[in-house]
């Protein structure tokens, strides 16, 4: 592709410490609910294959759990142990392939653990699970404090805890290398352990990670300064966060600034910015739902905390995207739906954006086909 003033950003390459991206376009972790015992299978081949071969640059597989309570569902993917190592390795090989480059989000749910799945709108598992096999079992979190209702009151987690936690952290990190990942991503947003800690809605501590927000953060901080000795060096670091809380919530921008600086300071390379997971009664109001309307968090991150921004929520537009980087609100673009709904959508923005060469995301065996096509030249049945 031609490299001058009016090449769109959004195919452009970016260099992130020894790993460079074919263009800007991300493909966002989605939780599948799919996996076996936390290990992924043909579904999340086909499923993360379909993204590669339509162009993306980066894509990562869904949040993966770093131990077993740290799931929401028995479906959740993880990554505690050498058979998971080995699952992944099979994909990562077959999504590098295809041009782009492999990336996995770590985390773990905290008191949100113990549910079914999307389709039973994540309710509480019960005794009567049990007995399919499917015991419910209780959260970890800062302070014991229900995220729901319908939930159980989870664990507060001792310093011990922590220091297990952070350590799973990092030892998962290192799996995730040995799997084949170029790219790491640290979830500290939406509603789970890392963000529980975070909000004062969630976190109710009076000791060193509680508190004020050098308290609240604290957790957070160890856990990056643990992954990112144990991650290779010369591969980016993400983090992504919940720029401020949900309705009634309380962590908002200005932490969110002070949080990504940390980050920064720490090795982090991207900061995700995402929104919502924890709600309270303070006047946070909710956000919009709108094309976009995550962007503006990028933005002052970016802007602010000197960091390389990831925007994304409900991005499905190529221009729209392209002004995103165009006007210095985001180094990426993230989608997650409009992907499930249009694998190749990275070969019809590259169109759409006027680069002649558009097919040349494609592997060669479609790309030489569909020019064919586009040529007239055609070729007989047996090809």
């Amino acid at each position: 592709m031609t490299n001058n003033s009016t090449h769109p950003l959004l195919f452009s390459p970016l260099a992130l410490r020894g790993v460079t991206t074919r263009n800007r376009i991300v493909v966002s972790p989605m939780c599948q609910y799919r996996s076996d015992d936390g290990c992924p299978n043909e579904w999340h081949l086909v499923h993360l294959g379909r993204m590669a071969l339509g162009g993306a640059g980066i894509v990562f597989t869904e949040e993966t759990a770093i131990e077993p309570r740290g799931r929401k569902t028995y479906d959740c993917a993880g990554i505690w142990n050498e058979r998971q190592v080995e699952g992944y390795r099979r994909i990562t090989d077959f999504v590098r392939s295809l041009g782009s480059i492999p990336a996995i989000q770590l985390g773990h749910c905290g008191r949100r653990a113990g549910t079914h799945g999307p389709m039973r709108n994540f309710a509480a598992l019960t005794d009567s699970d049990a007995a399919m096999g499917r015991p419910p079992w209780t959260g970890i979190a800062p302070s014991p404090l229900r995220g729901a209702p319908d939930m159980p009151t989870p664990l507060e987690m001792q310093v011990d805890d922590i220091k297990i936690v952070v350590r799973a952290f990092a030892e998962a990190a290192k799996r995730s290398a040995a799997a084949g990942f170029d790219i790491c991503e640290i979830h500290g947003a939406h509603g789970y352990l890392i963000h529980q800690f975070l909000s004062p809605v969630s976190n109710q501590r009076t000791d060193r990670y509680g508190g004020d927000r050098v308290g609240r953060m604290r957790f957070a901080l160890e856990i990056v300064e643990a992954v990112r000795r144990d991650w290779p060096e010369d591969k980016p670091l993400f983090f992504r966060l919940s720029a401020v809380d949900g309705k009634g919530g309380v962590w908002d921008e200005e932490d969110t600034v002070a949080l990504s600086r940390e980050l920064v300071q720490r090795g982090v390379d991207v900061i995700d910015c995402s929104s919502g997971g924890i709600s309270g009664k303070s006047a946070m109001p909710k956000l919009a739902n709108v094309p976009g309307y995550q962007v503006p968090f990028a933005e002052r991150v970016r802007r602010d905390a000197k960091a390389r921004t990831m925007a994304v929520g409900l991005l499905t537009d190529p221009r729209h995207c392209e002004l995103i980087l165009r006007e210095g609100k985001a180094d990426l673009v993230a989608l997650a739906r409009e992907l499930m709904l249009r694998g190749d959508w990275p070969v019809q923005a590259a169109k759409e954006l006027g680069l002649s060469d558009y097919l040349d995301l494609f592997p060669a065996d479609y790309a030489w086909r569909l020019k064919r096509r586009e040529t007239g030249l055609g070729f007989t049945s047996s090809f």
